[in-house]
């Protein structure tokens, strides 16, 4: 299986990033997971270690390498017991730095994609809105042009990095009554007057800085417009495939944790004379869901090749995401039982991964809405297009 997709120098990259992760991560997570707040040194040793810009091109300090770098980059941050912190990660490097490489000028991308793939910088992407959620189309924030600057009113909700984040790109509305062909992208600093951030409780993803933000009256120069005017919800579009994908990465790769972790576990826990991996109902339950991740993880890597070689497979990493995020959800529900007790204490991994995990279908568009993406391309006939060439 890994043959068909990873060389060997892939696979001394993981080697790499998990030496790294256990040496220089692990011995802060459960600080980070109470605190919830993530250090700023180790954003700095991601960027030295090379793992922001594993995609970004060589000219800015990237390593233009393949997305199967990427996915292993993704797994082994679900293998070290926060799903926060590897949000954390990847928020800023595949939703904050993609708008940066894909829709900056050179101006933008010296004074702020350079110090992010250094780990200088912490971006955040501002999309989602307290009454839109997965209605992108729907969203209230309003950029209008006044002279050489654009005013910039709003909110956005449920931001990852939202608080100790140095940058956002944000979507508004500079053509309200032109719907989602009236949406722009700009780049917001974070030290420009106007902007409140506030910190949200989440059941999960403790160690991750998720945050409700305002935008009063903040006035930014007309340069942080990034891409064409009106042009922001075409750009939001075509990154979806990559986000959707990356959410189904997360999905079987915890999964597989979780899987690892309880059979190692039962093979110690003895119950009536024996270790407990070996009664049949416990054994039976543990190959359906190893099964399932199995075949998500196939189907995972498969779109990841085609997107890699500039397929447009949105309807592929939509099933990918929804059906990922199931699986995960269902494999570490029936762990956690597998540990009984113990699976119900915040000291084993088990309970954090229940919580961690539960995001999946909700984050980057929940599981209903992309029932009916899918249900418009497999029942309508529906043919979605790139949507910018």
């Amino acid at each position: 299986m890994d043959s068909v997709y990873f060389t060997e120098e892939h696979q001394l990259f993981r080697e790499s990033l998990k030496d790294f992760l256990q040496k220089e991560v692990v011995p802060h997570i459960e600080k980070w997971e109470k605190t919830g707040t993530i250090e700023r040194f180790i954003w700095k040793k991601f960027g030295e270690m090379g793992f922001f810009g594993i995609r970004c091109p060589e000219v800015y300090g990237g390593l233009n390498l393949d997305l199967f770098y990427t996915v292993i980059f993704l797994e082994e941050l679900q293998k070290i017991k926060s799903a926060g912190f590897a949000a954390a990660m990847w928020a800023h490097s595949y939703l904050a730095m993609t708008h940066l490489d894909a829709e900056g000028d050179e101006r933008i991308k010296q004074e702020y994609l350079a110090p992010s793939i250094l780990g200088d910088k912490i971006g955040a992407l501002c999309i989602t809105e307290p009454f839109g959620g997965s209605d992108v189309a729907g969203m209230r924030t309003t950029a209008v042009k006044k002279g050489d600057k654009y005013v910039i009113n709003g909110s956005k909700t449920f931001i990852t990095n939202g608080v100790y984040a140095d940058y956002y790109v944000v979507a508004a509305k500079t053509s309200p009554d032109l719907g989602n062909k009236g949406i722009s992208i700009f780049l917001v600093d974070t030290n420009t007057k106007g902007i409140a951030a506030t910190k949200l409780d989440k059941l999960g993803w403790r160690a991750s800085d998720t945050a409700e933000i305002a935008f009063d009256n903040v006035e930014i120069p007309e340069a942080n417009l990034m891409g064409e005017e009106g042009k922001g919800f075409p750009y939001i579009m075509q990154h979806f495939a990559l986000e959707r994908l990356i959410m189904a990465i997360n999905g079987h790769a915890r999964a597989e944790y979780a899987l690892e972790y309880t059979i190692e576990y039962m093979g110690q826990r003895e119950a009536f004379g024996k270790t407990i991996d070996k009664f049949q109902a416990l054994r039976h339950t543990l190959v359906e869901h190893a099964t399932d991740v199995e075949h998500c993880k196939i189907f995972n890597y498969a779109a990841v090749a085609r997107l890699d070689k500039g397929e447009y497979v949105v309807k592929e990493a939509t099933m990918a995401k929804l059906k990922s995020t199931k699986v995960a959800d269902e494999t570490i529900y029936s762990c956690l039982q597998m540990l009984g007790g113990y699976g119900y204490m915040e000291e084993y991994p088990l309970a954090r991964l229940l919580r961690d995990s539960r995001l999946g279908p909700i984050g980057g568009g929940t599981s209903e809405i992309l029932k009916e993406i899918l249900s418009k391309m497999i029942i309508d006939n529906k043919n979605y297009k790139p949507a910018v060439e």
